[in-house]
């Protein structure tokens, strides 16, 4: 049975409920999210091959899970540096920043340029909660993305694509299919565009929660936190 989506309000509401009555923190909810994303990167391009990462990061929480999936990659043996053109004002953009800093990950300043010297992409620009025109510096980005001859996973959302209906009819993101998407949580309706190959991530809802906001768990395997469906929802 295919798995039902998650449409951009529940998937606010969802959030709103994990830090209130779940008590989970951002810091945790990124973490988790971030961790998913480092799995489905190595399902995808694992470091034997595509050791060069190059994560393209949004200023808000869609950027700060490649941030975190950046510190984790380290340590899966990828060598990964970030372009972050506009920082989070939130205490926890800092935090993170602070430990790539210490972890040698560079910071690059032209992602064109970049991206060119990369073995594959993340992603990571705009999520569940984008709307609106794509601002600056942004469209050269998902152009040089979309334009790309490497692999690209995006997270949660191709950057551009509207949660709901999913590509967008003008501007960079015209045309703009990545490799590869990880849905966090579960799939959102623009999944049903989609063509390329199709995670989910985020191994850590109870029955209760999972019930109550209409969300099929996949089903994890061993120490995973990724499973690889196909774009309807079904596991591979």
């Amino acid at each position: 049975m295919a798995l039902r989506t998650l449409s951009a309000k529940t998937a606010a509401a969802l959030d709103e409920h994990l830090m209130s009555t779940g008590q989970y923190t951002i810091d945790q909810l990124m973490e988790l999210a971030g961790l998913s994303v480092s799995q489905a990167l190595y399902r995808l391009s694992p470091p034997t091959t595509h050791r060069r990462v190059l994560i393209a990061c949004g200023p808000g929480n869609n950027g700060g899970d490649g941030l975190v999936a950046a510190r984790h990659l380290v340590h899966l043996g990828y060598a990964p540096s970030i372009y972050w053109p506009k920082a989070g004002k939130a205490e926890i953009y800092a935090r993170l920043g602070a430990q790539l800093k210490d972890l040698r990950v560079p910071r690059v300043e032209d992602f064109s340029s970049a991206i060119r010297e990369t073995d594959v992409v993340v992603d990571a620009v705009f999520g569940f909660s984008f709307s609106g025109e794509v601002r600056e510096p942004f469209p050269a980005v998902i152009k040089a993305m979309k334009e790309a001859k490497l692999p690209v996973l995006a997270v949660d959302a191709p950057s551009s694509w509207d949660i709901e209906s999913g590509p967008p009819e003008d501007g960079p993101g015209v045309g703009y299919m990545p490799t590869a998407l990880i849905s966090l949580t579960a799939p959102k309706p623009l999944v049903k565009h989609f063509k390329g190959r199709h995670f989910v991530g985020g191994r850590f809802l109870g029955k209760d929660v999972a019930d109550k906001f209409e969300i099929d768990v996949p089903p994890y395997k061993g120490l995973d936190q990724v499973v690889e469906v196909d774009v309807k929802g079904e596991k591979l």
